[in-house]
């Protein structure tokens, strides 16, 4: 059995934003985890290393506290110095085979695949244990980024081996039908962390697992 399925690896996967305010930060954060979340990825492009590191260390504090999982953005050394349970990478952010060995069995390995179905098939082949494809919608992060289609991700979503995130513009408005798609994960940034009440979006979000609109138990 691999990490994803030892995990639960499903349901609402958000995404911290490029926020430096580390007070802010973790307010939101952990209204977002109250709310039920129980993946959080650690992504700030714009703070100093330092900053970093101690953002990191807070959210590890805050994870483990509500039982949720705590993924690093694009750098092996920073999730492994402060224990996280997994790394995600993106096209020019590391070789997946050797972060997936640095890494060790025991923690998740997650890879963006953006629209390419053949980099999903080679970084599963490299020991990503989940794929995200987007954008799925308009993004306000990632503004010029190229789209990927809802029939794609229902595409990849039954064929390939491992769990598919879906992110990109994602709302609990338009959340509904990526989850028709078969994607096991929403990875969200602006729609929680931009909200007014972060907890009440995630809460959202989590009303629609919880009735089991993907047709799969995302509880877990």
């Amino acid at each position: 059995m691999g990490a994803a399925e030892e995990t639960g690896l499903r349901g609402l996967y958000a995404i911290t934003p490029d926020w430096n305010d580390s007070r802010r930060l973790l307010v939101a954060t952990d209204g977002i985890l109250q709310a039920g979340c129980r993946w959080l990825q650690y992504r700030n492009k714009t703070a100093p290393r330092l900053l970093r590191q101690v953002q990191a260390e807070a959210l590890r504090e805050l994870t483990q506290r509500h039982g949720a999982r705590l993924i690093v953005n694009d750098d092996l050394e920073l999730a492994l110095s402060v224990e996280a349970d997994g790394l995600h990478l993106g096209r020019d952010d590391g070789d997946l085979a050797a972060a997936r060995e640095a890494l060790g069995a025991g923690r998740l390995l997650g890879a963006s695949c953006y629209q390419s179905p053949e980099r999903a098939r080679l970084a599963v082949a490299a020991g990503a244990d989940y794929v995200a494809f987007g954008s799925v919608y308009p993004s306000a992060t990632k503004p010029q980024a190229e789209r990927v289609s809802l029939r794609l991700l229902a595409e990849v979503a039954c064929t390939l081996p491992v769990p598919v995130a879906a992110i990109g513009g994602i709302t609990p408005d338009n959340a509904p039908t990526v989850l028709d798609t078969g994607v096991r994960l929403l990875a969200v940034i602006n729609a929680l962390y931009d909200a007014p009440d972060p907890r009440r979006a995630a809460a959202q979000f989590m009303a629609l697992f919880a009735t089991g609109k993907d047709q799969h138990d995302l509880t877990q």
